[in-house]
């Protein structure tokens, strides 16, 4: 195996090793906080997404991983959803799992999508953003615009797909 293959495997594996960790997060998180829902799938999903754009706020599904509703909810109609949508509390997880982040959070670096920071800007305070340290089980239920405030820095970048 040549450096440069050796080096493209290792980033491949970083990769999804990252993918699985992130995923691990917000199933670990999601089992530790018993109100949430795991973001719908399928219809339930186009539903919720269809019953918030009728609303005026058109999102993607990427934009949340979790959801809190009121008990009366049903993602199977239409109706039911937008009833309760004032009430209904979309949760980004970011996952942590590196030793220098602090209890509350300081050292944890991740990155915001455009998505996300569109869904908090047409959700306001019901799109809400966990931070989850993993090695310590700590939680922070903030938001967007909290995290940006509180940010020591950013970079912002460009991605895309050729």
């Amino acid at each position: 195996m040549t450096p440069l293959e050796l080096v493209t495997a290792r980033k491949a594996h970083l990769d999804r090793l990252a993918n699985q960790r992130g995923a691990e997060g917000e199933r670990d998180l999601r089992l530790l906080q018993a109100d949430w829902t795991e973001r719908p799938r399928g219809a339930r999903c186009r539903t919720l997404l269809s019953v918030l754009a009728a609303a005026g706020k058109p999102i993607r599904a990427s934009a949340f991983d979790a959801l809190i509703l009121p008990p009366a909810v049903d993602l199977d109609d239409a109706a039911s959803i937008a009833a309760h949508l004032d009430d209904i509390v979309f949760i980004e997880i970011k996952t942590a799992n590196q030793a220098r982040v602090k209890s509350d959070f300081e050292g944890f670096f991740f990155a915001l999508t455009e998505n996300e920071i569109t869904a908090s800007n047409l959700l306001g305070s019901q799109h809400r953003v966990a931070l989850f340290n993993k090695m310590t089980g700590d939680i922070l239920l903030t938001s967007v615009p909290d995290i940006v405030a509180r940010a020591k820095s950013s970079t912002w970048q460009l991605s895309v797909q050729l």
